[in-house]
């Protein structure tokens, strides 16, 4: 056992983070609202003091991200030169998109637009003006600058762990700082926040997704909503990824996202051609001209002098930058895991601009379709919709025929599903990389143990938040505010990786710049026994 423990994993993270998720587990089954009291009170104090910092560091991550794909270094690849990506672009894209927004456009998609557009943080809600202010806010949320924050992780990781020859963890990206202190306590540090968040966010995700599976599956067949319902859900989604998840990068999770795409395209497509088609298709021009008009200015948007305006800021937007950069971890590290070989350029451009001309395209469809209903007839249900049924109700009040109105309603609850597999299938590979030190091709039974432990938790403690108050959300909000705590010290380490990036690509050679010296020689192959005592893992072995 103690030489499975040595050779498969970082014993440091590994029992550190298993002992975290413990306790929280346990915290929240015992006493779940005052999990729910602490965390809440730790990330209010978090949005009132450190809410600058959070648009400040944000913005600068997308300023960051723009002006290395436009320079000399956009040619560089994330391996050797002669290195060739391993997935074809629509796989690759397919895989990036499904782990980093997929499930979130699906539970929002309609929820947001509607409630931007009834409460916007200025002005009178419920009007044309308010309807495009409410989708620019959307898109800012969903848009460039949260898959700036993705890219600064994922292009850290790809380059070092690839081009450089080390574990794929987020120390790495301080190699050039530290050198071999990354094996030490400070990336044992990083490694477990990054954990935290990660398999806190994960689990949090699973039981939402649950939830509106199980609203869509009252809507259709009236099964009752509630604690045991939503487990068996949970239960169904964890086979599914536990069976992705085994079958290893290519044949599950690649093919797992692949069909979630398709799926996903063809519910989008069937609201576009049966909904209000042109006003979908203005509106989506009208939008975007008017995120991208009013994206310096938001950027730096903290209503100083508008106190419903600064509340609803901490509500939102501050709540989705630090939830971004806790979720930041599972995202970049994936998708570093499946760019190999592409170039800087085109990893920053495919994983900027794609998933975010398919978020415009995505809430135009829904939330434009909703906020149109709206407009038409203020008595609406939608007007009043949660984000759990929110969809729903949407789809069953187009157009058509009841029978296609059901099977509408089936395919979106097979994406919705799909999409939350998708996402605890590559969680499990990630949290399994960084527990073990950093090896990209982990062993089966570990990608096992984390695939069914997300589940655990999630069911634990929706279970737990049904009984103590009768309602999921009881359990659940607690452990994503928790999560979303990491993000301010998670951000700290984010500008040091991009710090470390930077210090590496100056020592590369590119035309008309000779690339300075190493402060800290990279090791000529992958660390062996040495680290591997230190709790790292090389990145080449055990492939699945």
């Amino acid at each position: 056992m103690k030489d499975y423990l040595q050779k498969h994993t970082n014993p440091p993270v590994f029992f550190i983070s298993a002992f975290i998720v413990l306790t929280f587990v346990i915290w929240g089954i015992v006493a779940p609202a005052q999990l729910g009291a602490v965390a809440g009170d730790i990330n209010t104090w978090i949005a009132q003091t450190f809410g600058w910092w959070y648009m400040l560091v944000v913005t600068l991550f997308l300023i960051f991200v723009l002006v290395l794909m436009f320079s000399r270094w956009g040619q560089i690849k994330l391996g050797p030169d002669d290195s060739e990506p391993e997935w074809s672009t629509w796989s690759w894209f397919s895989m990036l998109f499904t782990a980093g927004m997929g499930i979130g456009l699906v539970f929002y998609g309609v929820a947001e637009p509607i409630f931007h557009f009834n409460s916007p943080p200025v002005g009178e809600g419920g009007t044309g003006q308010a309807a495009l202010k409410a989708m620019g806010i959307t898109l800012f949320h969903w848009g460039l600058h949260p898959w700036a924050v993705y890219i600064v992780i994922g292009l850290s990781l790809g380059y070092f762990c690839y081009r450089r020859d080390l574990p794929m963890r987020p120390a790495s990206a301080l190699y050039p700082l530290i050198g071999k202190g990354i094996y030490g306590p400070v990336g044992h540090a990083i490694d477990i926040l990054a954990v935290f968040g990660t398999l806190f966010g994960l689990a949090t995700s699973l039981g939402l997704g649950a939830t509106q599976i199980n609203a869509g599956l009252n809507e259709v067949f009236g099964i009752s909503i509630g604690a045991t319902s939503q487990v068996i859900i949970i239960g169904v989604i964890t086979a599914v990824a536990v069976t992705s998840v085994m079958l290893g990068v290519d044949a599950g999770i690649r093919r797992l996202s692949v069909i979630n795409l398709y799926l996903a395209i063809l519910l989008a497509v069937f609201v576009f051609v049966v909904g209000p088609t042109t006003f979908i298709l203005e509106f989506m021009v009208n939008s975007t001209g008017y995120y991208v008009q009013h994206l310096p200015e938001r950027s730096f948007e903290m209503y100083s002098f508008s106190q419903a305006g600064s509340d609803w800021l901490k509500s939102w937007t501050l709540f989705y930058w630090g939830w971004w950069i806790s979720w930041s971890p599972f995202v970049g590290m994936f998708i570093a895991r499946v760019s190999r070989g592409r170039t800087i350029r085109q990893f920053i451009a495919g994983t900027l601009l794609a998933p975010v001309g398919a978020s415009i395209v995505w809430f135009a469809i829904f939330g434009g379709s909703a906020i149109r209903m709206i407009l038409d007839d203020s008595s609406n249900p939608l007007a009043s919709a949660g984000t759990t049924d929110a969809m729903f109700i949407l789809l069953n009040q187009l157009p058509i025929l009841p029978i296609l109105s059901t099977l509408t309603a089936l395919l979106a609850i097979l994406v919705v599903a799909l999409f939350f597999a998708t996402s605890s299938d590559s969680g499990s590979l990630v949290v399994d990389m960084l527990t073990n030190g950093g090896d990209p091709h982990p062993v089966w039974q570990q990608r096992l143990f984390w695939a069914v432990l997300e589940g655990v938790v999630a069911a634990v403690l929706l279970a737990s938040g049904w009984a103590a108050s009768g309602e999921a959300s009881a359990a659940l909000q607690p452990l994503q505010t928790a999560a979303v705590t990491t993000g301010l010290p998670f951000s700290l380490v984010m500008i040091f990786m991009a710090w470390g990036l930077t210090r590496g690509l100056m020592q590369e050679r590119v035309p008309g710049h000779p690339g300075r010296k190493a402060r800290f020689p990279y090791p000529s192959q992958p660390p062996r026994e040495e680290e591997m005592r230190k709790g790292s893992r090389s990145t080449g072995s055990s492939r699945a």
